[in-house]
């Protein structure tokens, strides 16, 4: 087998930079430089996503950032030990222990199984501290492959994950490596030899997983396992990783007092424990807080009233009470839109690519013969026009077809948010009756919210036991779709329908200064954060019209034109700014300059994040500045954009090019120069002269 570290992928006692995402990015680059994967970039972004999915720093000054990637050709660690010590997330500080675990897409089940393996290695504190005494790489390499290979010094502990026997005692467990203790083994020895009967000690099961399946899974089991086994608690867990799930045994599952679901993805299988008092928490919570967990499932299976995993059907929608507690309504307002947006672009990206080929192709005429070459026409009998004409018809109608969805899409997945898989039928039925009506964008986002909530309320009725199989396949979705298209169609449709048109006459009339004003407020929203939630409002507006787009009405493709260039400014900028002034940037950060090149010019806007993380009160500020001249520049100058993605790159979709690129040059020097200024002149000590400062949490 590979071998999975190497010397070449340990550093000691470096100075990475003084953010994840400088670090992750140096060893993306140390497991490239040795011919394990195809590219830097690629394993970057796919490692970095990951981390901001959930923080991989766990206590004990320890970090695992980790993903698979395509981009990975072989398996591998790479290591390194901080100085100073970098914040990955830990409650207990920052990190000077970094394993970063590179796997790839395809991994075979032994090559998992090993670095699952490490990760749960790193919990050991006689291991850490051999790593931390290392006093060279091979040392280092040795220590791991040790650890790797089970030799008992890193693995003392390792056993407990492992299922104990079904039905056998505490004692017996604890014997068995399970969780347990001498103390309970005797008494239950004493209790069989005298027959008597003696107090039944609580059991837990639990399942553990997180969204690659490699590190936190099995660190989160071994944690919730130690600290029952402390606190004489039989405690089983499922751990359902990329190295296999060994399922729990039903009479385990049955047994048990309560359960414990630490996990950042779905549980396969909930319905085994329907009934079960639950604690759900994120799956790092199970190795920051293992204790806090096992005891707070040991008081919900005293406790009545506790939340329970729900029976499959109607009772499913009550899962999400528990969830949304704690929740402000604006959180949960924002939360519902932002995953309908997320699910409804890929169908605007496709089809408005696709709509800019066919007017390429075909010209603007095409839309009103697409429908009769596509049905009359193919490559035997090409129509008027030739070739082009008939694949740009294609194209467009293909294209159109597509665009179709958005309304739908954004409807029935703002439903999903909120009332999960019954509501997403009602919720495209709502957004399908808010496109007949015409009231577009608007209509769908009302019509996803009704049909949500309504959804959801259904879902809290007390029914039958012969009805629950039903509730979410016919009732829910029946009634909520009554409900929800009803007002849509009876009450609501018309009124917004009238909005949506006024708002259109509206954008489609805006000339000279108050279409400047609109291209400034898009810029300045397009860069506040970054792939943040302004940003993504301001890129759904775009979307969202831009199939009302025409040649007579041209004002969605100038918003879609403005929003694309401003939110390729700030990471363009800072590729810029690392050019024209390089000692107010670290090592790190002009490598990720060399990077934002590309990602800018694509439309990337968080190829800036970086730069904006290290220093958000400079580059914020300087990001919007540009960018908000950026708009005004577009809206004046009336660029369009057909494509609602691709930068640069689809220039084909792009009207007025040359005062696109101007536009956007113009205000990437803008910020650059802005964000220069402000480091050399903002700040008291100079980039070069500041001392590094241990970080507290």
């Amino acid at each position: 087998m590979t071998q999975l570290i190497t010397t070449d992928l340990v550093e000691l006692d470096q100075n990475l930079g003084n953010a994840p995402e400088t670090v992750i990015r140096h060893l993306a680059s140390k497991v490239a430089a040795t011919g394990r994967a195809s590219e830097v970039e690629g394993l970057f972004a796919d490692a970095f996503a990951r981390e901001q999915k959930t923080a991989t720093g766990i206590p004990g000054g320890i970090a695992i950032p980790h993903c698979r990637s395509t981009a990975v050709t072989v398996p591998t660690l790479a290591m390194a030990r901080l100085d100073p010590k970098v914040d990955f997330g830990a409650k207990d500080g920052p990190a000077d222990l970094v394993f970063f675990i590179a796997a790839p897409d395809g991994a075979d089940q032994e090559h998992l199984k090993l670095l699952s393996k490490l990760a749960r290695s790193l919990i050991k504190k006689d291991f850490t501290a051999a790593l931390r005494n290392a006093s060279s790489q091979a040392e280092i390499v040795e220590l791991v492959e040790g650890a790797l290979a089970d030799k008992p010094a890193a693995h003392a502990a390792a056993a407990p994950v492992d299922a104990v026997p079904v039905g056998a005692s505490v004692g017996a467990a604890a014997g068995a490596g399970a969780a347990g203790s001498s103390a309970s083994a005797g008494a239950s020895a004493g209790n069989t030899a005298t027959g008597s009967t003696p107090a039944r000690p609580k059991r837990l099961v639990a399942v553990t997983a997180c969204p690659t399946g490699i590190a936190h899974t099995y660190m989160a089991a071994d944690s919730l396992v130690a600290a029952a086994k402390e606190m004489g608690v039989d405690l089983q867990v499922e751990t359902q990783g990329s190295s296999g799930a060994k399922a729990l045994d039903p009479a385990v599952i049955a047994a048990a007092d309560a359960v414990i679901f630490a996990v950042d993805v779905d549980v396969r299988g909930k319905e085994r424990f329907a009934g079960k008092p639950v604690i759900n928490a994120p799956v790092k919570r199970g190795i920051d807080e293992p204790d806090k967990m096992v005891q707070e499932a040991l008081a919900a299976a005293e406790n009545p009233n506790a939340h329970r995993v729900p029976h499959f059907g109607a009772e499913e929608q009550a899962e999400h009470e528990a969830e949304e507690k704690g929740e402000h309504i604006g959180q949960k307002l924002k939360k519902a839109l932002l995953t309908g947006v997320s699910y409804m672009i890929p169908f605007v990206a496709g089809g408005g690519l696709l709509i800019a080929l066919g007017f390429l192709l075909g010209g603007y005429d095409i839309t009103g013969v697409a429908d009769k070459v596509v049905v009359q026409n193919n490559f035997g009998n090409l129509p008027e026009g030739g070739l082009a004409i008939y694949l740009g018809a294609v194209a467009f109608k293909i294209g159109a077809l597509s665009m179709g969805f958005l309304v739908p899409a954004l409807a029935g997945y703002i439903a999903y948010a909120i009332a999960d898989r019954p509501g997403i039928a009602p919720g495209f039925v709502a957004g399908a009756v808010s496109g007949f009506m015409g009231a577009g964008f608007l209509g769908g986002i009302v019509g996803g919210l009704l049909a949500g909530y309504v959804a959801h309320l259904i879902g809290t009725w007390q029914v039958p036991r012969w009805l629950r199989g039903l509730m979410p396949v016919v009732i829910i979705p029946l009634l909520a779709s009554i409900v929800a298209s009803g007002l849509m169609f009876l009450v609501l449709g018309g009124p917004i329908a009238g909005l949506t048109t006024a708002l259109n006459n509206w954008l489609s009339g805006m000339t000279g200064a108050s279409a400047v004003v609109l291209g400034i407020i898009l810029g300045l929203m397009m860069c506040f954060d970054l792939g943040g939630p302004v940003n993504k409002v301001a890129y759904a507006f775009a979307v969202a019209g831009l199939s009302a787009g025409s040649a007579t009405n041209q004002a969605p493709w100038q918003i879609m034109a403005t929003v694309m260039a401003a939110g390729m400014v700030p990471p363009l900028a800072m590729a810029l700014a690392t050019v024209l002034d390089k000692k107010l940037f670290s090592l790190a950060e002009r490598e990720n300059g060399k990077a934002a090149w590309l990602l800018g010019a694509s439309f990337i806007s968080e190829g800036a994040i970086p730069f904006a993380a290290a220093d958000p009160l400079r580059v914020i500020p300087a990001s919007m500045l540009g960018g908000a001249l950026t708009g005004a520049l577009t809206m004046a100058f009336n660029v369009t954009s057909q494509a609602p993605h691709g930068g640069i790159f689809v220039f084909f979709a792009i009207g007025n090019l040359l005062m696109f690129v101007v536009s956007i040059i113009a205000g990437t020097i803008v910020s650059a120069l802005a964000v220069v200024g402000l480091k050399r002149w903002a700040v008291k000590k100079t980039v070069d002269t500041v001392e590094p400062v241990p970080v507290t949490v």
